[in-house]
Parts: structure tokens; C-alpha cells; sequence
């Protein structure tokens, strides 16, 4: 039972009875296994102690997770629940922010996210899984992480830095791939690993790439800043991320500075590239484990695409793939859970939370509660269509005032890879139960990188 002066429960509130150290090692390595005994054991509120953190009160059931997004934001505090994240993504990233400064910063990042700009990258989209679907072999094994972090990460350099040229984009994705790996680090997830023990220790490697990564970002941002002053009219008419970032003005009519550009761009990268990549992987690996799911998916694509490339206003013609997707997500969301830190009072799963304590909506069991999900591990893309669903009982992409604001560019990007790639290839239905979970830093990716069998193009 958790009972000190960050905790007053009005019911028991169980409690794993395991040393912190222990907690944490199996938080960072078998989450899946971790949540899965807990929920067998105690069911939707439990709390687990993290070393270094503390107590943090993981719920699942949807009234606690409603009660937890539409608290005020100054008394649940996402930044500082992400502040693990701040050596890698910065103090001035989204994700690290809170208050009025997490106000200001998601103002002048929605607009490139938002409505109709989306659908403007969908040549980038298509042009970079046609290009990966060159590489592919034409029938055989392939990891599919690999390739879908390689069409991402050209989106990412593409849509967002709005690099064109070959070699200056392929210089982009050997770094960005390098400082993604960073978001794999355990140290992240082991604070007595962020140390710096020379440049062969593992915290030394991180530094070392997030310092190569901020000398490429400040070169550029001085290189489109010099362009913008000797050609603006070329320069107004980008329509890249980074273009609209550097007009930007918040309500001061301040721009935007250096560092702060910096700490949002890797954030975009991070979140942009890994996740969506690793969520497509799950996609291919739950496709390959279910073929009369594949074969309805792929004769959807055929009807509304045929084996051209896809355009904005077919994706929109998709509700079939659309339930794909967002059960896969349901399934196997890439981040378990997300964090907040109390700042005053908060009465959620019968007890009260005060300054200083942790709270932690888990995705990856409210994903699956049998109580709002029918014959939760199925895998039925038609629900989506069919069932009635509980907004706090699908949360992915988070929720509240903190919810991702790339939702809807992540969900198009992700139909339109899988619309593009079902256009042309297919594979062979796996037997047995399909990849297990692995632990990649933050994320939860398929074992093996997602690897499925190909069928040579018809």
C-alpha cells in the first residue's frame, strides 16, 4: 500500500514489492512482461519504484486516464515528467516544456502540422518508400524497422529541414540515423549510466553524436538565414518545416532563437522518425500474422489505388487501412506509457496525488482492458468502423493539452507508406505468434527489427 506525504489513498493502492534497482533493470528491458504481471496481479491502478524517481502511480482505466489529461496543465506537468529526455532533446523541446513556455512553443510548431499543409508532403512520402521499395529484395526475408526508418528519416530530411539535394540528404540521414540511435541509449533509462567515462563509455557516445548533430543544425540554420536575406522571395516560398519555423512569431513578435529551433528540430526527428518507423514495423508484423487482414487491406488499396502512386485524396478513400493502422497502434503502442509530475493536488484512482509525486497513464494496458476493448487481442481493423470508442481508451499519441501535435501528420504518413507498399508488394502470412517485444531505448519495437517474408511482385 502506498501511503507518504506525496500519496494519501483513500482505498489500498498496491504496490510492487521489489528493491527500485530491480524495478527499473526490468522496466528497462521487459516492460511487456513488467505491466502484464501487474495487471494479472493487481489490475488497472498499481504503483512501481523507479531508481532515481521514486513512486509513480501507473493507471489504465479510462476515467483515471480522463482524470489525469484534463487536469490544468500547471498541476500535471508533462515537461518535467519528460525531463529524462532534456540531454538528448534539450530544455527548450516541447516535450521538456511546461507552463507558459510549452504555450508558446506548441503555437509556433502547429501551424506546418496542421490541416491542409499535410497533405503538401505527400509527394516526399511516396517518393521516399518508392525509393525503398527499389532496395527491397524480390522475395525472401527482410527486416522491415530498417527500411521503414530509412523512408522516415528521408521524410524527416526532406519535409522538415527541406533538403533536396542527394548527397547533402544523404549526409542529413547518416547523422540524424546516428543521433537517433541515441534515443536507444539505456542510459537514458538508467541515470547511473549518465556518465561521462571518455568516448567509448555510453553516456561519452551520446554526447559525442548530440555534439556533431548541434555543429550540422547551427551550420544550416546560419545557411537558410544568409539565403532568406540575399533571396527572400525563394525563401518565402518554401513550404518546409523549417521554413515556417524561422518565419514563425509568437505574440511578442519574437522569433524563434537558435537553441530553440535546435531543441524542437531533433525533437521533430526523434519523434517524426523513430516512432513512426517502429509503428509501421508492428503494422507489417501484425499484417503478416493475420492474412485475411492483409488480403482485405491490400484489395482496399487495389480498388482506390491500383498500382499507381497514391495521392492526398485517395489516402482519404482508405477506411479499412485507416482501421489498420490504428489498431496496430492499439495493439502495440510504441511508447507504453507517458509521465506526469504533480505540482499542488490531484485526486485520480481513489487517492490524492501531491507536489512531487508521479502518475502514469499506460497505454499498453488500456490498449487492451477487456472492459472497452471486445476481445482486446484481437486484431480487427473493423472495429473502428463498427464499435463506439472511448477517446481515454486509445490514447497513443497521448492526450490533453500534451498530445502529440504530429497525430495527424504520423497517422498520414503512416497509410501512406503502407498504402504505397501495398500498391506493388506483399508477403507471406507467418505462423506462430509473430515477433515478441524488445526494448529500443523508449520505445517498444518488434524482436528481430520486424522481420517478414516478401512474395515476388505480381
Amino acid at each position: 500500500m502506498v501511503h507518504n506525504n506525496r500519496v494519501e489513498p483513500r482505498t489500498e493502492i498496491p504496490a510492487v514489492k521489489l528493491p527500485a534497482a530491480l524495478q527499473s533493470a526490468l522496466w528497462a528491458t521487459r516492460p511487456d512482461l513488467l505491466l502484464a504481471r501487474c495487471r494479472q496481479r493487481f489490475g488497472d491502478t498499481f504503483t512501481l519504484r523507479f531508481a532515481g524517481l521514486g513512486d509513480v502511480l501507473f493507471v489504465s482505466a479510462p476515467e483515471d486516464v480522463r482524470a489525469v489529461f484534463t487536469a490544468p496543465p500547471s498541476v500535471v506537468l508533462a515537461g518535467r515528467g519528460n525531463a529524462f529526455l532534456r540531454a538528448v532533446v534539450g530544455r527548450h523541446s516541447l516535450l521538456t516544456l511546461d507552463g507558459e513556455a510549452h504555450v508558446r512553443q506548441r503555437k509556433l510548431l502547429v501551424p506546418p502540422f496542421h490541416g491542409e499543409r499535410i497533405a503538401t508532403y505527400a509527394k516526399v512520402i511516396v517518393e521516399a518508400t518508392e525509393r525503398s521499395l527499389a532496395r527491397w529484395p524480390r522475395e525472401g526475408a527482410f527486416e522491415t524497422l530498417r527500411e521503414m526508418q530509412a523512408i522516415t528519416l528521408e521524410v524527416i530530411v526532406r519535409a522538415v529541414l527541406g533538403v533536396e539535394d542527394p548527397s547533402e540528404r544523404r549526409r542529413f540521414e547518416a547523422l540524424f540515423n546516428d543521433f537517433a540511435a541515441i534515443g536507444n541509449s539505456a542510459a537514458l533509462l538508467l541515470p547511473p549510466l549518465r556518465v561521462d567515462l571518455g568516448p567509448r563509455s555510453p553516456w561519452g557516445r551520446v554526447l559525442a553524436v548530440r555534439a556533431r548533430t548541434d555543429q550540422a543544425l547551427f551550420r544550416e540554420l546560419d545557411r537558410r538565414r544568409a539565403l532568406a536575406a540575399s533571396a527572400p522571395e525563394t525563401e518565402g516560398a518554401r513550404r518546409d518545416v523549417l521554413a515556417l519555423l524561422l518565419s514563425a512569431r509568437d505574440d511578442q513578435g519574437q522569433a524563434m532563437s537558435d537553441r530553440e529551433l535546435r531543441d524542437e528540430l531533433v525533437t521533430l526527428l526523434l519523434a517524426g522518425h523513430e516512432t513512426t518507423a517502429t509503428s509501421l514495423a508492428w503494422t507489417m508484423d501484425l499484417l503478416s500474422k493475420h492474412p485475411e487482414v492483409l488480403a482485405k487491406a491490400r484489395d482496399e488499396v487495389s480498388r482506390v489505388v491500383g498500382r499507381e502512386s497514391p495521392d492526398a485524396s485517395a489516402i482519404a478513400k482508405l477506411p479499412y487501412l485507416d482501421g489498420v493502422v490504428r489498431e496496430s497502434l492499439r495493439l502495440r503502442p510504441v511508447i507504453p506509457n507517458v509521465a506526469r509530475i504533480i505540482e499542488g493536488e490531484l485526486h485520480v484512482a481513489g487517492a490524492t496525488l501531491r507536489t512531487g509525486a508521479g502518475v502514469a497513464p499506460c497505454a499498453w494496458l488500456t490498449h487492451t482492458r477487456p472492459e472497452n476493448w471486445p476481445a482486446p487481442n484481437a486484431f480487427d481493423p473493423e472495429r473502428w468502423t463498427r464499435d463506439k470508442i472511448d477517446p481515454h481508451a486509445f490514447y497513443p499519441f497521448g492526450g490533453g493539452a500534451r498530445r502529440c501535435i504530429g497525430m495527424a501528420f504520423a497517422l498520414y504518413e503512416m497509410k501512406t507508406i503502407l498504402a504505397t507498399v501495398l500498391a506493388k508488394r506483399t508477403f507471406v502470412a507467418r505462423e506462430g505468434e509473430g515477433a515478441r517485444v524488445a526494448r529500443r531505448g523508449i520505445t517498444l519495437t518488434p524482436s528481430g527489427d520486424g522481420r517478414v517474408t516478401l512474395t515476388a511482385p505480381t
